[in-house]
């Protein structure tokens, strides 16, 4: 039995070796395709090619980027200077050549004149002559006609421009006319916020009826000051008469208080009179009835006199 199991745990440990080579192939292919490091977020912060891969400083002479405060960009200095004397080069050639083939052709031209007769000479400065005034007068004939169509295409611009601006005029002074600014219209000055306010830029006064309103409110004011002036006119005579009322019973009771104390003073005066009186009858009663045994000097020495 033993001998039997062998072969068959031999292929499942091949496929299970074979299905695990898979797996780690899928997960290779998987990481070699989805999980390459240029994805990552970071990678470039760490991209060896990062400095050949970021923009220059400047990329040219007339880069927006270089201001006055950069300090990139110097008089004098090219970037592209092999290009431009390359193209130097390339031009100082073309001219060159365009010098010598000018120069044969003058050469040419002075060696035919000198070959040529006199009278086909005069005859070749007669046709070059006939062709330059021809050239010269159909010049003058378009500089003519460029101006007049010139000329008219900025008058018919001018009075476009002036029917324009007196349309723009007439509505202007048609939309004034009818707006609410000269017509005072009262509705546009009505806020939206609350019925009672207005809007204070468009507002061109109160109506009639707010005018005879206030004229009214003020009327009533008017009168309610009067009636209030006349009660105080009243209430300061009232003051006024109980002050003099007061002052007059304090007149009155200040009589009355002196005539009591006169009274009083004449009472106690005379009460003093009698009271003097008695006290000097009764002094003369203790001197003269009382008191008529004077003790003498001899009277006071007889005491303390003895041992006893």
């Amino acid at each position: 039995m033993r001998e039997y199991r062998k072969p068959g745990s031999f292929s499942r440990r091949k496929e299970q070796a074979e299905r695990a080579q898979r797996l780690a192939r899928g997960i290779q292919e998987f990481r070699d395709q989805e999980q390459q490091p240029e994805g990552r977020r970071e990678f470039d912060l760490n991209d060896p090619a990062g400095l050949q891969k970021a923009l220059p400083a400047r990329v040219g002479d007339d880069d927006p980027r270089c201001g006055p405060a950069s300090l990139q960009l110097f008089a004098g200095e090219a970037l592209s200077g092999p290009s431009q004397q390359r193209l130097q080069r390339e031009q100082n050639r073309k001219d060159l050549v365009r010098q010598r083939a000018e120069q044969q052709r003058a050469e040419a031209e002075e060696k035919y004149a000198g070959e040529a007769p006199p009278a086909e000479l005069d005859l070749r400065a007669t046709h070059l002559a006939e062709l330059e005034e021809a050239c010269r007068r159909a010049k003058d004939l378009a500089v003519a006609d460029f101006n007049r169509a010139q000329a008219a295409e900025v008058a018919e611009q001018r009075r476009l421009a002036r029917q324009q601006e007196d349309d723009d005029n007439l509505a202007e002074i048609y939309n004034h006319l009818t707006g609410d600014v000269l017509t005072e219209n009262p509705q546009a000055a009505q806020s939206k916020l609350a019925p009672h306010r207005v809007v204070p830029d468009r507002w061109k006064g109160m109506s009639p009826e707010q005018q005879a309103a206030i004229h009214h409110a003020q009327e009533s004011q008017r009168q309610d000051d009067r009636r209030r002036r006349q009660k105080e006119r009243q209430l300061e005579a009232e003051w006024e008469r109980q002050r003099q009322l007061g002052a007059r019973a304090a007149l009155e009771l200040e009589r009355q208080q002196r005539e009591l104390a006169r009274r009083l003073r004449r009472g106690q005066d005379l009460y003093n009179r009698q009271l003097a009186q008695e006290q000097r009858a009764h002094k003369e009663y203790l001197d003269k009835v009382v008191y008529t045994n004077q003790p003498t000097a001899q009277y006071h020495l007889q005491f303390n006199s003895s041992s006893r």
